[in-house]
């Protein structure tokens, strides 16, 4: 097999692995309810506040 086939191989592999990722990503942000978020969000701002003092 020529390099360019195994460069190609390899591209086509990490743009799939790519994809796994970030799907995995979406679907674990999409597990939270409005509410969980607010609160996640009020936490990290209570603790920015806590961290700039």
């Amino acid at each position: 097999m020529r390099w360019w086939k195994v460069l190609g191989l390899a591209g086509v592999a990490g743009v799939a692995a790519t994809g796994v990722a970030i799907a995995r990503a979406e679907r674990r942000r999409r597990a939270y309810t409005p509410e969980e978020i607010k609160q996640r969000l009020r936490d990290r701002v209570q603790a920015s506040d806590e961290v700039s003092r």
